[in-house]
């Protein structure tokens, strides 16, 4: 039976597909407006191209290199899987891809959501999230027919002599969650340092300086900030949560084929469940897609409704959809995997409507840190960051409840059934990204909202029609913060399944270099036969143990020096764009009154080249370290190295992401009309505050889950190296 339900996978894959094509003939139907609008997209369009053909060069030569090393050792010193350079590059294609046709799709649908706003407020919300959607689900389309293309083959061509099939079939299918990462920090890198620094020096020149609104065509910055949310928050987003899709279905599997190795039969279920119930997701999130619409004249809790409906009908339906995949498996506790699955669902819901409190201005803790700006900017940023730090307590305090639940609802609630009990909470990371293709529709929805306020801000529509583009852009905000909340939430559960991956890849790293026993507490076990628990002890993996205990510091460490990075690349970048615009405004005559046309092609070639050049630091970092730390502690160090990095990453991701969220809406709260509206001090007071939240939510916060899930990664593409060749 679990042969005719595999089909079932590639066949959703291809829904999700054909139902992208539809949404996205469906905007190119409608019309971009005005000539005035038309051009103005144009200017965007080719800029986000222009920035993504850039970048390309860099990653390819990047990749280029990698493909070498792993060629080598897989051919040449014989410590890894032969399969992985190949499985490599298409992860990281497919991840490219994804965030490409999204890119496209955004910079197409913004001045059609623009011109659709001229009719109603619920038919630019159609056009935006039906354009977000097309991003959800190619997503989630792409991700799950690479993972059924790559099982097909492996199941057809890989040679498993000596090994069991399932285990060595999903160990290197979660090696090509490598590429999909690499190229997921660098479009997250790179577009968060490219937007950031265009809107950085378009608010600090513009609004706060020459006193002239946001989005206004005399900026000549404004351009580039247009160009930055689509590289930043599609493209860039998208390559986040394709690998958080992957990574998650691919460690689960792992864990599945471990946990069950002395049951074929259940292996082989364990192994096709997670695949199942992400197949199903795809399925009910395009109904919950269909069911998001609102009323003229809504407010931001009617939109917010209008969007959660959508996602909260797909969870329901996914929830019951699971208990369905489950027992027709005939998988072993069905029920209690079942939960597990739940209790994912569970906990990003919960995370998001955390997020969303502390985040939107519907909410007290926005419009208290708004009220803050009556003492100027200071106090702006330090509400700002208090809020951001307390933020933190809901989705941590969620994660752990949500994985001690799913350990022991898929191990019968007995903390010694290792096994079962990670992969619970690898499933419950399925769970919680199974309605992927309707979440991260609402996530891309928001940089197509505000990119249409700025088309019509530059195209000098009439002020009903900017008063609902802000009122789309505001929802937007909330919707971004919320989808990067979820990310994040969904990568702590994915990598610590990773985590236990690592040590299955250290398993098949030791057949490699023909380590056939290991000695555990004087017994001698079969490396083939040996649990997770033989490796923990085999290779001392606790907190007694030094070499751990400096993998942990030098883990932590990593999230603060790759946010430091980060944080002085957006700096830098910033300080030529403010140079630039004040630049401009001195010397090209006329643009302040209208009548001198600015320089743009000029602020998006600063934003281009700085990215470009500051990306590549931090993501070297990324990849370099877990290698170091494998060769110089071996295993264990880099065992620490991944749960310090786990530990302190989501936590500095959630504070930064939501911090961010706030004082962007503090801002809006107050440009409409609250504590003294837009050109106000208090206006002046909350731009600053945006500005320091700018890099905080859309460069350094939601890099720092690519950055935990890429060590984890790399050490497991590594594990062959790291047993064969380690000073310690």
């Amino acid at each position: 039976m679990e042969n005719y339900l595999f089909w079932l996978i590639p066949a959703c894959s291809v829904t999700a597909l054909v139902f992208a094509f539809v949404f996205f003939r469906g905007m190119i139907r409608e019309s971009e407006g005005t000539d005035t609008m038309k051009l103005i997209a144009s200017h965007v369009r080719k800029g986000a191209m222009a920035y993504l053909s850039q970048q390309y060069k860099v990653v390819i030569a990047v990749f280029v290199i990698l493909l070498a090393v792993f060629s080598f050792l897989a051919y040449g010193l014989g410590v890894q899987n032969p399969w992985v350079p190949v499985a490599f590059l298409t992860g990281g294609f497919f991840s490219g891809l994804a965030g490409f046709i999204g890119m496209k799709t955004a910079t197409y649908a913004s001045a059609r959501t623009a011109n659709a706003a001229r009719r109603s407020l619920n038919d630019g919300l159609q056009v935006a999230f039906r354009s977000g959607a097309v991003m959800g689900l190619v997503v989630v389309g792409l991700g799950l027919l690479d993972i059924s293309l790559w099982y097909v083959i492996l199941d057809n061509f890989a040679d498993f002599t000596g090994s069991n099939k399932l285990v060595v079939i999903t160990t290197t299918m979660l090696t090509f969650g490598m590429g999909a990462s690499t190229q997921a920090l660098f479009a997250r890198v790179g577009g968060g340092i490219y937007t950031k620094a265009a809107d950085v020096g378009a608010d600090l020149v513009g609004k706060v300086e020459a006193n002239i609104p946001e989005d206004d065509p005399r900026n000549p910055a404004t351009i580039a900030d247009n160009v930055g949310d689509n590289v930043g928050d599609v493209a860039g987003m998208g390559a986040d949560l394709y690998e958080s899709y992957c990574g998650s279905i691919l460690a689960t599997a792992a864990l599945g084929a471990s946990a069950f190795l002395a049951n074929p039969e259940m292996q082989l279920k364990a192994v096709m469940a997670p695949m199942l119930i992400a197949a199903a997701g795809i399925v009910l999130s395009i109904i919950g897609i269909f069911t998001v619409r609102t009323k003229e004249g809504a407010g931001m809790k009617q939109l917010l409704s209008s969007l959660g409906f959508g996602v909260n009908i797909s969870s329901v339906f996914i929830a019951a959809a699971t208990f369905g995949i489950l027992y027709a498996l005939g998988f072993e506790n069905w029920v209690g995997v079942s939960f597990s699955v739940i209790v994912g669902l569970v906990a990003g819901i919960i995370i998001g409507q955390s997020t969303e409190y502390y985040t939107s201005h519907s909410y007290n803790p926005t419009r208290k840190l708004a009220g803050s700006t009556a003492t100027g900017p200071a106090t702006v940023i330090i509400s700002g960051i208090g809020l951001g730090m307390v933020s933190t307590a809901i989705p941590v305090v969620t994660i752990a409840v949500a994985i001690i639940m799913a350990f022991l609802c898929a191990s019968g609630f007995s903390l010694e059934n290792l096994g079962a009990g990670l992969y619970g909470i690898g499933i419950a990371a399925v769970g919680m990204l199974s309605t992927l293709g309707i979440t991260l529709a609402t996530d891309a929805y928001g940089p197509i909202a505000d990119n249409a306020g700025g088309n019509a801000e530059m195209s000098r529509l009439e002020p009903e029609v900017r008063k609902r583009t802000d009122i789309l852009d505001a929802l937007g905000n909330t919707t971004a913060a919320t989808g990067k909340g979820f990310a994040i939430g969904s990568a702590a559960l994915t990598a610590l399944a990773l985590l236990a991956s690592y040590i299955e890849e250290i398993k098949i790293g030791l057949l490699h270099i023909g380590t056939e026993t290991i000695e555990v507490a004087g017994k001698v076990i079969k490396v083939s036969e040996a649990t997770i628990s033989d490796f923990m002890t085999y290779y001392s993996i606790d907190l007694m143990n030094p070499k751990v205990l400096i993998g942990v510091f030098i883990g932590a460490m990593m999230s603060f020096l790759f946010c430091g990075l980060t944080m002085n690349a957006v700096g830098r970048a910033a300080q030529k764009m403010v140079e630039e615009v004040r630049r401009q405004f001195r010397e090209i005559k006329g643009i302040l009154t209208g009548e001198g046309t600015p320089d743009y092609a000029r602020c998006v070639e600063i934003s281009t080249k700085g990215a470009q050049r500051e990306m590549l630091l931090p993501s070297i970092f990324a990849i370099v370290t877990p290698v170091a730390i494998g060769l110089i502690l071996g295993v264990a160090g880099v065992m620490g190295l991944l749960i310090g990095g786990l530990s302190s990453g989501f936590v500095l991701a959630v504070f930064m992401a939501n911090a961010g969220g706030a004082w962007d809406n503090a801002k809006k709260y107050v440009e409409e009309g609250n504590f003294g509206g837009k050109g106000s001090e208090n206006h002046k007071a909350a731009v600053v505050g945006d500005t320091v939240g700018d890099p905080f939510k859309d460069t350094s916060g939601p890099s720092l889950n690519i950055l935990v899930k890429l060590m984890s990664m790399v050490s497991i593409v590594m594990a062959g190296v790291t047993c064969a060749y380690h000073l310690l």
